[in-house]
Formats: C-alpha cells, structure tokens, sequence
C-alpha cells in the first residue's frame, strides 16, 4: 500500500499493519512464521531447480504429492522438521550459525557459556 493512502485511512481511523498484526502475533511469532514461510518457498526453489516434481519430492520423503503441497505452501500441520528435511531432500544444504552477543559482558553467565544472540539459518541451493 503507498503511503498516500495509508495516510488517508489512518487520518479516517483505520488501523493498517500486516497479517501478523492483525492476528497480534509477538516478535517470536513472526520470526517463526517468517522461516516457515522462506522455507516453503526455498523448497519449491529447489525442487524445481532440480527439476523433480511434487510427486518425486513426496517419494525422496516417503510420503505423498499432497503432503509436498502442504510442504511447499508452509500448512500449519507442517512441523519445521519437514520443512527442513524437504529442503534436503530436494537437494540444498541447510546451515545452521550460531553468533554470540556482541558485548563481553552481555555474554558472561555463571557457568562461563556464552549465550547465542542470533541463530542464523542458511539455505544453499545445487544446482
């Protein structure tokens, strides 16, 4: 939406803001919906970088075409583990980097572990 009209209907009274913001999701909400939704779209990416189709995919997975839909649409009953698995199986590589907290003292606990400050997910694609 441009800002012109967003003006315009907050100058009326209307509230205007994202999907999450109406469901008053939290900042740890978003996050998660957010990687569900940019794997999703990384495993439709990837299986057809490769060339396979849903229904290959499903058999990579032992599971079936409808499942990958689900997969690659992000469905709610579809847990992280199967969207990283999927990825996988279509032949990316999943990264996982863990970075500390910028300060010394931010990072100093009792028993001398430094605490994670980000996580980040990398997706690489073959191609």
């Amino acid at each position: 939406m441009d800002a012109t009209k967003r003006k315009a209907l907050e100058s009326a009274g209307w509230k205007t803001g994202d999907a999450a913001d109406f469901l008053e999701m939290n900042d740890e909400e978003r996050q998660l919906l957010d990687a569900r939704v940019e794997l999703a779209l990384a495993i439709r990416r990837q299986r057809e970088a490769q060339h396979l189709s849903q229904k290959e995919l499903g058999a990579r997975l032992k599971t079936s075409q409808p499942r990958v839909a689900k997969i690659e649409r992000a469905a709610s009953d579809v847990s992280l583990d199967q969207l990283v698995r999927a990825f996988a199986a279509a032949g990316g590589k999943v990264v996982v980097k863990a970075t500390p907290h910028k300060t010394r003292s931010e990072a100093r606990t009792k028993q001398g572990v430094t605490p994670v400050g980000e996580i980040v997910l990398q997706l690489k694609t073959s191609r």
